[in-house]
C-alpha cells in the first residue's frame, strides 16, 4: 500500500507545496499553511509537475469539463477601456512615447554623457509641473547645480520651446504670473541617493511624475555591493517599480551607457521597465534624436527630433530640413532617399565619394550607413553592373549623421556611388527607393505610399521605385525599375557635370556598355 502524501496549502492564496513554510512564499502571510493528506491507491497516476496528483472517482479520471478556475479569467471579462495618457508639453516626446505619458509606467532613458538627458527630463518635469506635483530626484548633482541649470532652462519661469524660437504667447501678464506660480509650487527637488529615503518621499508626496537621475547612483543600504552594481540596480529598480505601480506614479529613470552604447547594468533593467528610450546625437552637432527601442504602450523605433539651443532643447517639427541639402546646389555623388523611423518618414541626403586609393588597400568608410550594407552594394555593382570598385576608396555618409540602416535606402546609396564614380549630378528633385538584391534586382520596400507622400509634400517631382508596386497619383513622375542598371540609366544623365581633373583618372565605363552587360 502506498504511503499517504502530505500536501501543505495556504488558506489565504491557495499556494500548495509538499514542504511546510512558516511564511507563504506567494502572499507572504505567516502561519497560513494547512496540512492535507492525500491517499494514493494502486494504479493511480503519478504526480505531475505541480506535485499534486489527480484524484480518481470510481477508478476513472474526473471530468475535466467540470473544472473551475481559481484566479484566471476570460478575455471577454477584461474591460476594453482605452489607456489614459497625459501630454508632456512636447509633441516630439509624446510621439516617441506612443501618444503621451501613461500613468504608473516606468520609462528608462539612456544616452551618452552630456547628450542632454537631464536637460530633457528637467524641461518635461517643468512642463508637467504646470498642472500637478512633480518630484525630481537628483542623485548625481547637488541642489545648487540643479538650480543653476533650471535658471538657464527657465524652470519656474516657463517659456514655449517649440519651433517658434522660444517666443512667449501673447497672453495677459496676470495669466502668466499665475502660470509661473503654479509651476514653481508643484516642482519638488530631492538631492538624495538612499533608496529608502526616496521611497518614503514618493509615498508621502504622491507626485504624478517622478524623475530618478540616475538609477546607477541609487543604493539600497541592506546590500553590501557598491552603487551601480548588478544587485543594486536590480533591487532598486524593483523597489521603485512596486511603489510606482501601487501609487500610480510615472517614473522616468536615467541610465548610463557603456562604451558600445548599451545601457550599463544588468539586462533585466530593460525587461523591468515599460519603455526604453535612447537619446543620441553628435555632440558636435546641434540636433538630438530620441528613439524608442521598447514600448509596451505604443510602436517601437519611433523617433523624436530636438535641437540644442541656448535655453535648452527645442522641438523640430520638420526634421527633413536637417537632413536635406539645398536643392539649388548640384554636386556629383549626391542622392536623396526616404527613411522610415517608426511611422515617421524622413528625407535623407546620401553623399558618396569614389577616389583612387592612396595606399595599397582601398578604404570603405561610412557615416550613418551600415558598413555591411555598403560592402554588399559594392559587390553587386562590380559583379552585376561591371563597375570596377575593388581598387578605389569609397566613402559614404548621410547628411546630418542620421543612421540609415534599413534596406530601402540601398538604391539611393548605389546610385550615389555610381554618380560619384562617373562624376555625374543627379537631379536634386529625384528620390530613390528600393532594396538592392544580390542578383542586381531592385526589391520592393515597405510603406512606399507614406514615403512618396512625404517626398511630394517637400516638392520632389520624380521618384524611382521598385517595379510592380502600386502607388496612388501624387503628382510625381514615377519610374518603376526592376534592376539596378535600369535605375542607373534613369537617374544619372549622360552629360558630365564638370570636367574631370587631370590628376584623377578613373576607369571609364560607358552606361550603354553597362546595359549590354546586364543583358
Amino acid at each position: 500500500m502506498a504511503k499517504p502524501r502530505i500536501q501543505y496549502i495556504c488558506r489565504e492564496c491557495g499556494y500548495d507545496s509538499p514542504q511546510y513554510f512558516g511564511r507563504c512564499p506567494s502572499c507572504h502571510k505567516w502561519d497560513s499553511f494547512d496540512e492535507q493528506v492525500e491517499q494514493h491507491t494502486a494504479g493511480a497516476p503519478r504526480a505531475g509537475l505541480t506535485g499534486v496528483t489527480t484524484k480518481t472517482v470510481g477508478g476513472s479520471l474526473p471530468d475535466k469539463s467540470k473544472g473551475q478556475p481559481k484566479v484566471s479569467f476570460k478575455l471577454s471579462q477584461v474591460s476594453d477601456q482605452t489607456q489614459s495618457r497625459w501630454p508632456s508639453g512636447y509633441g516630439e516626446f509624446d510621439r516617441v512615447l506612443g501618444g503621451g505619458i501613461v500613468p504608473g509606467s516606468l520609462v528608462l532613458i539612456g544616452g551618452e554623457p552630456g547628450i542632454g538627458k537631464s536637460t530633457l527630463l528637467l524641461q518635461v518635469a517643468n512642463m508637467m509641473a504646470r498642472k500637478d506635483r512633480i518630484l525630481y530626484v537628483s542623485a548625481e548633482e547637488s541642489g545648487q547645480q540643479v538650480k543653476l541649470r533650471s535658471q538657464r532652462l527657465g524652470v519656474g519661469n516657463p517659456v514655449d520651446l517649440s519651433s517658434n524660437g522660444g517666443q512667449k504667447s501673447d497672453t495677459n501678464e496676470e495669466a502668466k504670473t499665475d502660470f509661473q506660480d503654479n509651476s514653481a509650487d508643484n516642482f519638488y527637488l530631492l538631492p538624495e541617493t538612499d533608496l529608502e529615503v526616496i521611497l518614503r518621499e514618493l509615498e508621502a508626496l504622491k507626485p504624478i511624475v517622478a524623475v530618478i537621475d540616475s538609477i546607477q547612483t541609487i543604493y539600497f543600504a541592506s546590500l553590501t555591493s557598491a552603487p551601480g552594481s548588478v544587485a543594486q540596480v536590480r533591487e532598486c529598480t524593483s523597489a521603485l517599480m512596486q511603489v510606482a505601480k501601487r501609487e500610480n506614479i510615472t517614473l522616468f529613470l536615467v541610465g548610463h551607457v557603456t562604451k558600445d552604447g548599451s545601457l550599463a547594468g544588468p539586462r533585466v533593467l530593460e525587461h523591468l521597465v515599460d519603455t526604453v528610450l535612447y537619446f543620441e546625437g553628435d555632440r558636435f552637432a546641434s540636433h538630438r534624436l530620441l528613439r524608442s527601442m521598447k514600448n509596451r504602450f505604443g510602436a517601437t523605433h519611433e523617433i523624436g527630433v530636438f535641437e540644442m539651443v541656448a535655453n535648452g532643447l527645442r522641438e523640430v517639427d520638420n526634421p527633413s530640413e536637417l537632413f536635406l541639402g539645398s536643392k539649388d546646389e548640384f554636386s556629383p555623388g549626391t542622392s536623396t532617399t526616404v527613411a522610415c523611423e517608426g511611422t515617421r518618414p524622413i528625407l535623407v541626403e546620401i553623399q558618396a565619394l569614389v577616389s583612387p586609393a592612396s595606399f595599397g588597400a582601398p578604404r570603405r568608410s561610412t557615416t550613418g550607413v551600415d558598413n555591411s550594407r555598403l560592402q554588399q552594394i559594392l559587390a553587386v555593382l562590380e559583379k552585376r553592373v561591371g563597375i570596377p570598385l575593388s581598387k578605389l576608396d569609397v566613402i559614404v555618409a548621410s547628411v546630418g549623421g542620421l543612421k540609415v540602416e534599413e534596406p530601402a535606402a540601398d538604391l539611393g546609396v548605389a546610385i550615389a556611388i555610381v554618380a560619384s564614380f562617373r562624376d555625374r549630378v543627379i537631379d536634386a528633385r529625384t528620390v530613390l527607393l528600393g532594396e538592392v538584391g544580390l542578383g542586381g534586382q531592385v526589391r520592393p520596400v515597405s510603406q512606399l505610399e507614406l514615403r512618396l507622400r512625404e517626398a511630394a509634400k517637400l516638392g520632389f517631382k520624380r521618384a524611382i521605385i521598385p517595379k510592380n508596386q502600386a502607388v496612388p497619383d501624387l503628382g510625381m513622375e514615377i519610374i518603376p525599375v526592376a534592376k539596378v542598371i535600369d535605375a542607373i540609366i534613369a537617374a544619372i544623365p549622360a552629360t558630365p557635370a564638370q570636367l574631370q581633373s587631370a590628376d584623377m583618372e578613373l576607369p571609364s565605363v560607358d552606361l550603354e556598355e553597362e546595359e549590354d552587360l546586364s543583358d
